[in-house]
């Protein structure tokens, strides 16, 4: 496990040489905020550093709902009671196993690995503009339906969940990165990732910590790379439809 704390922000980054997967310890002067809780056995980690800071967990506010982001959730809620464990309302779905369509949500099937042992019961959903300590919540559908994002309002740290790609190459979600493909594989609608992380560039972050990859300081030119260059990949796949319609109607 690696450790790299910038302001206010720990980012624990396992397996980080080869397939990052990123938990964060958002520090709120007495306890800690964890976001997202990486595979199952990366609980011991977690707690160890927290123990070593010398501040406990008081709550878990998980971006998604896929299994590398809640793998930990029980064996956590397990050893910490009364930690508040947060999630979208929406996401909050995918937390129990069910990968149902809701009735105005576009009619793609949900990906990526959707755990279907999850005990724990959230205490808390939330939605777009909701606050949590000093964060922030925003809603960024794309990845997942009710994928969010945090902001840290008191110096505009933004964990970005998997919005955003930066092993393999900073990329919007659904983005293909040879180098590291997975969260495009496990992206259930680009377009709505689009949008999202449009949303997201218009914060003006001062850090973007990212569910695979480094922390980049100052990355609204690298956030920028990404979303043009996504824009230019859906405009393609939308004018190869176009054409195969026209050549075949």
């Amino acid at each position: 496990m690696k450790i790299t704390r910038e302001g206010t922000v720990i980012q624990l980054s396992f397996f980080s040489t080869w397939f990052p997967i990123n938990c964060y310890l958002i520090d709120e002067r007495e306890t800690f905020t964890l976001i997202d809780t990486g595979l199952p056995f990366f609980y011991k980690g977690i707690l160890k550093v927290a123990h070593n800071e010398g501040k406990p967990i008081s709550r878990i506010i998980l971006t998604h709902g896929h299994g590398d982001h809640v793998g930990a959730l029980d064996h956590l809620k397990e050893l910490l009671p009364n930690v508040e464990v947060i999630i979208s309302q929406r996401d909050a779905k995918l937390l129990r196993g069910d990968v149902t369509l809701e009735e105005n949500e576009t009619p793609l099937p949900i990906k990526g690995d959707i755990p279907k042992k999850i005990k724990t019961v959230p205490d808390r959903l939330v939605s777009d503009g909701d606050r949590i300590g000093h964060l922030r919540v925003f809603e960024t559908a794309g990845h997942t339906p009710g994928h969010i994002a945090l902001l840290d309002e008191r110096n505009h740290s933004l964990i970005a969940g998997d919005a955003f790609q930066v092993k393999g190459g900073i990329a919007v979600s659904g983005v293909f990165k040879p180098l590291f493909p997975f969260p495009a594989m496990a992206t259930w609608n680009k377009h709505e990732a689009l949008l999202s992380a449009k949303k997201l560039e218009q914060l003006s972050p001062s850090l973007l910590a990212v569910g695979h990859g480094r922390m980049i300081k100052n990355p609204i030119q690298d956030m920028n790379k990404a979303i043009l260059q996504a824009e230019h990949k859906l405009q393609r796949i939308k004018n190869e439809k176009k054409n195969y319609e026209k050549n075949h109607s």
